[in-house]
């Protein structure tokens, strides 16, 4: 094996070993910033040692060997050995001398403790969301701050400060490394859920720059979310939501042309959706409804989706229980955004002149000023009464407002087609 097939399968290796590693090491240490730096130690080591000796059978267990011989080394340097609790002294000692094999026992059990502690503590509300956002792709996504920053389109400095920002933050405030409980656990998990599907939505619509999508960002989201469903298992929205983003992955071979650019839902090729991932999605919705989840608001987003899904053709979509189910999204989860959904819904089902009136009372909403889609919408609802001068000012507006090239292209070209009033933009 050449160094550079080396250096690839270590960064394999990082990428599904990290989190656990981190994970076991933030509960020895109690400090993610400076389990990070340990673990980032062990790969360091793994980097100049791996290429001359070969990657070992059991290269996991070799970097939490490695990183708790680092967490020992540190503790004796900075003299706080002596000022643990002796019961930590002696897990130190016990783990330096049999860490392959502790990693290994406890793999099953502590690990998956000790990975969901580090989901709750990663995506703790007195983060800001950019800095859950970041810490989270960082810790349990094994991303590097430079891709974290390509993959948001900001400056890499940007990204490794709201990093140290949030691992300093965790740290003052002494945020506990444990599950929450009780009444805790939901307004934590309502957290978690969130930072995983801002995540998704940033790499299924992109907010800026030249790509309509980034499906790496999908893929993080996807594998974080499956990893929570099965660290948590018993937890309806968390089995809504890996729904929502298995079904939603499902079209996006179909959602871009040859070129890259945007193919909107309704005139999308079917055949090409992912039907593992729909199935996928179909289970994780069953599981949700069966614990009791139906009604939650990634589950019924799901249950829109699944609609989507089950229709053959974009013609025999069953809008009616669209818009039933954003109705009953807008009395769980009111907001302007799920308002402009439904009129969609509504649109779709009854009539444009409809989807116009729900939209038109949405004008005056501060939220939405800025927010480009409010404009398509009711361009596209314009388009459908005839009203082409109309339509086209509207979506001159929404490209205007937008930040993702290819959805200006788009919206341009929408543009253009109301000048003609001849074809559907």
């Amino acid at each position: 094996m050449t160094a550079t097939d080396t250096h690839r399968a270590i960064d394999a290796v990082w990428r599904i070993e990290s989190a656990r590693i981190i994970a076991g090491l933030t509960r020895i240490v109690r400090d993610v910033g400076l389990a990070e730096e340990l673990a980032q130690d062990a790969l360091v080591a793994a980097l100049e040692r791996w290429p001359e000796s070969g990657i070992p059978d059991n290269p996991g267990a070799w970097l939490m060997a490695t990183a708790k011989h680092r967490a020992i080394d540190n503790f004796r340097r900075n003299k706080l050995l002596e000022r643990k609790h002796e019961e930590l002294g002696r897990e130190l000692k016990t783990q330096q001398e049999a860490a392959v094999a502790d990693f290994e026992i406890a793999q099953d059990d502590d690990i998956g403790d000790d990975l969901l502690r580090l989901v709750f503590i990663s995506c703790h509300p007195v983060l800001s969301t950019e800095g859950r956002v970041a810490l989270t792709l960082r810790l349990l996504g094994g991303l590097t701050t430079d891709e974290i920053a390509r993959a948001f389109l900001v400056p890499e400095p940007t990204v490794a400060q709201r990093i140290v920002r949030a691992k300093r933050t965790l740290s003052e405030a002494s945020v506990p490394f444990e599950v929450p409980r009780g009444s805790d656990l939901s307004a934590r998990l309502s957290s978690v859920l969130e930072v995983i599907y801002l995540v998704f939505n940033e790499g299924y619509s992109a907010t800026s720059g030249d790509d309509w999508m980034r499906p790496a960002l999908c893929e993080d989201a996807l594998r974080l979310g499956r990893i929570l469903a099965g660290l948590a298992p018993n937890e309806p929205e968390v089995h809504g939501l890996v729904a929502l983003m298995e079904i939603q992955a499902s079209r996006a071979r179909a959602r871009t042309g040859p070129s890259g650019e945007p193919i909107l839902l309704l005139d999308q090729d079917r055949a090409r959706w992912d039907q593992l991932l729909i199935h996928r999605g179909f289970a994780a919705l069953e599981r949700a409804e069966q614990l009791g989840g139906a009604s939650g608001a990634y589950a019924l987003q799901a249950a829109i989706a699944a609609c989507h899904a089950r229709a053959r053709t974009a013609a025999e979509t069953d809008w009616r229980q669209i818009a039933s189910l954003y109705d009953a999204l807008a009395e769980l989860t009111p907001s302007p955004i799920v308002e402009l959904n439904r009129a969609v819904a509504y649109a779709m089902a009854l009539g444009p002149a409809v989807g116009l009136e729900l939209v038109d009372a949405l004008a005056s909403e501060p939220s939405l000023k800025s927010y480009h889609l409010l404009p398509s919408v009711r361009g596209d609802f314009l388009f459908k009464l005839g009203r082409f001068a109309e339509a086209e000012a509207e979506f001159e507006r929404a490209a205007s407002l937008t930040r993702n090239g290819r959805e200006r292209q788009l919206l341009l070209d929408r543009a253009r087609a109301c000048a003609g009033g001849l074809s559907q933009p």
